[in-house]
């Protein structure tokens, strides 16, 4: 079953961290790809822009509408994720746990069934 590993940033978290452990963050990412991919268990991440780049289309009496930033108004964010084909939800938990940001106070990893994929 694929479970989606949802990444959600506090960027006020990670600027309070001393630099050696942002450092780690990305290395422990890293760390955690080579793990699924080597266990067959990878299927693909993204990351994504700061909301300060993104826009929101919305369609009102035919005609859209786009304004700038993130629709929701909060300290987090989607910052990104890792899509996971795993035997088990225990096991989904497992590798959410392996994940860096799991570690840091004020952050944590959302785990999501994939109810309905196409082209997966």
């Amino acid at each position: 079953m694929k479970y989606l590993l949802v990444l959600n940033i506090n960027p006020d978290v990670i600027a309070a961290l001393p630099e050696a452990e942002q450092q780690a963050i990305g290395s422990g990412h890293q760390k955690f790809m080579d793990t699924i991919k080597a266990s067959g268990e990878f299927h693909s991440t993204v990351a994504l822009q700061q909301p300060a780049q993104s826009a929101v289309v919305t369609v009102r009496g035919g005609l859209p509408a786009v304004t700038d930033g993130p629709f929701v108004e909060s300290k987090e964010f989607l910052g990104g994720y890792y899509l996971v084909d795993v035997a088990s939800r225990e096991r989904a938990l497992e590798l959410a746990a392996m994940i860096p940001d799991a570690a840091i106070e004020g952050l944590g990893v959302e785990v999501r069934g994939v109810e309905f994929a196409d082209g997966l």
